[in-house]
């Protein structure tokens, strides 16, 4: 009669892995696609944002710098949205709505700056209106469709591979610098511009932070994650971002200040790009798994 038995508790299934919404991947894929097309114009013509770009950049470098940061977040979106797990997916979400929610804010704070008037193109100014457009509406539908994720059925995986301490030490104090820097670009961008290598104003300041806040949070919730695979898509976006910026300093190497700034600001690049290859080809690694049972990769 013994064998009839068994420990409800031992027999309780084990619940499905919550996944990412179809709604958070598509916004994703066309999030992806609009970001392309803004920086392809920031980082091909630089120096033409007077005639192509929603406001006048008089430094080409700081319209390169935006226009790398667009081309890699559209590699981090649709990389993003090949995700079905919502534990390996979630680290972009906070970086991506910060970003956008901060940039919505710089917009409005210097609407005057942008080409809405009848002196410009048309075309300038429908790219403009749709600039102003995109920034109000995405943040919106982002938030609604975190609220749907929030109540989707599920858990995370387990954490397979936990990051070494090392690790964990370098995103803590990547992520201190860059919260710092774009916290204070981002209130009180003129009064600081000395913290950056090369000229801003108080637009291109707070434009720029908008990134380097938006970054800083992801490195922090990569940390909070503490794992390989549920950080590979930040792993990408490091690389991308970090390969993005070393082309457009080559491009425009006279606009940078000369001293300590730009050596320091060259080896954060560095250290990104090294982070961002460790986590790429440590969360390919086979892990072994139990006696008989195959290796495992969790890449």
């Amino acid at each position: 009669m013994g064998r009839g038995f068994s420990d409800p508790v031992a027999a309780a299934p084990e619940p499905p892995v919550r996944a990412v919404s179809a709604g958070l991947r598509r916004l994703f894929v066309v999030a992806g696609g609009l970001v392309v097309i803004v920086g392809s114009s920031l980082f091909f013509a630089s120096e033409q944002t007077d005639r192509n770009f929603a406001w006048t950049i008089a430094t080409p470098l700081t319209a390169a710098f935006l226009g790398a940061a667009y081309l890699a977040a559209a590699v981090f979106e649709w990389t993003t949205a090949t995700e079905r797990v919502w534990a390996r997916a979630r680290v972009s979400v906070s970086a991506v709505l910060v970003f956008t929610v901060l940039t919505l804010i710089a917009t409005l704070l210097h609407l005057d700056r942008f080409h809405f008037g009848p002196e410009h193109r048309f075309i300038t100014r429908l790219g403009t209106w749709l600039w102003t457009f995109i920034y109000v509406v995405v943040p919106l539908v982002m938030v609604l469709l975190l609220l749907r994720q929030r109540r989707a059925p599920g858990a995370d995986p387990p954490r397979a591979q936990p990051l070494p301490p090392w690790l964990r030490a370098v995103l803590a104090a990547q992520a201190a610098v860059l919260l710092a820097v774009g916290a204070a670009m981002f209130a009180v961008p003129t009064d600081v511009q000395w913290l950056w290598p090369w000229p801003i104003t108080a637009l291109t300041g707070r434009a720029i932070a908008a990134w380097l806040l938006g970054i800083g949070v992801g490195m922090v919730h990569a940390f909070v994650e503490n794992d390989l695979g549920r950080i590979r898509v930040a792993g990408v976006s490091n690389v991308a971002i970090a390969l993005l910026q070393f082309v457009a300093l080559a491009r425009y190497p006279g606009d940078v200040t000369s001293g300590p700034k730009a050596t320091l600001y060259v080896l954060y690049l560095a250290s990104m790009l090294a982070v961002g290859v460790y986590v790429l080809a440590a969360g390919r690694r086979p892990r072994p798994g139990p006696a008989g049972v195959p290796a495992t990769s969790y890449g």
